[in-house]
């Protein structure tokens, strides 16, 4: 049995046996089962329980030199973002002023550019001025640009090289109507008069006539060919037609012979022309 000096001095008393029932009885009768652990273990009244199984969430505060030199790092990370993100905003709003500024020279252009803008829309606004604007542009376009030449009437071509020449020395954008025929075959000359007449009123197309004979076809061909046409344009031949009595009959006048060609493509229709050039063609023709 420990005395009460072993007890001051620390020795353990499972080193010593008791004898003494009453005390293990004490003991025993302090002891409550139902504060046994699991293995049968007592546990003391003011132990905290064991953690449950598999509770920890996978993170822990890891205040060591690691975790500081992890947390340098991210503020690091955190501080080039957002200076970044300024550095950008800034050029964006930079650019923006760069965008929206005006010097007042700029100013001083757009009121001279406006004030020029107001002046030819007054002219214009002028009906007069407006009429012969549209009508110069309508004859332009018509004429194919301001280059291309005009006839009006019907050219005699006496020679061989006349007649080459006129087809492949002419403008490439003109079409030439050649007609070859022969003074004896009364529709031959009518086809002439046509040809006069529509030369007045077509006077962007350059209208040609040849005697047969001239042109070097055979004697066959003049008397059974004619009146025959032959159109070129840029030198190369766009129609041929032979004999166009039998298409236009014995008694055909200058509209007839003018609707054949359009209803061919080899001529543009006057009815589809401005008003002011067809007016200037029936002008030229009185």
């Amino acid at each position: 049995m420990a005395t009460l000096d072993d007890k001051l001095l620390g020795e353990k008393l499972h080193y010593y046996c008791s004898s003494s029932e009453d005390e293990a009885g004490a003991a025993d009768s302090d002891h409550d089962p139902a504060e046994d652990g699991p293995d049968g273990a007592p546990t003391g009244a003011g132990a905290p329980p064991p953690p449950p199984p598999h509770a920890w969430s996978g993170a822990a505060a890891n205040t060591g030199p690691k975790g500081v030199i992890k947390d340098w790092q991210r503020f690091k990370q955190l501080e080039a973002e957002k200076r970044a993100s300024q550095s950008l905003e800034k050029m964006q709003l930079a650019q923006k002023l760069s965008l929206t500024c005006r010097s007042n020279l700029d100013d001083d252009k757009e009121r001279a550019e406006e004030s020029r803008l107001e002046e030819e829309l007054g002219l214009l606004e002028d009906d007069h001025v407006l009429r012969e604007f549209i009508e110069q542009r309508m004859r332009e376009m018509a004429a194919g640009g301001p280059q291309r030449p005009q006839f009006g009437r019907l050219v005699a071509l006496h020679t061989a090289q006349q007649f080459l020449d006129a087809v492949d020395q002419e403008h490439q954008d003109v079409t030439v109507i050649v007609h070859l025929y022969d003074e004896r075959t009364a529709s031959c000359r009518t086809m002439n008069d046509c040809l006069a007449t529509i030369s007045r009123l077509q006077p962007l197309y350059k209208f040609c006539k040849l005697r047969a004979s001239t042109a070097g076809v055979s004697k066959h061909f003049s008397e059974t060919g004619v009146p025959a046409l032959i159109i070129y344009k840029g030198g190369a031949v766009i129609g041929n037609f032979v004999r166009l009595e039998d298409e236009l009959g014995d008694d055909f006048c200058s509209s007839d012979l003018e609707n054949f060609l359009i209803e061919h493509g080899l001529m543009a229709d006057r009815s589809c022309a401005p008003a002011c050039i067809r007016d200037g063609a029936d002008s030229d023709s009185d």
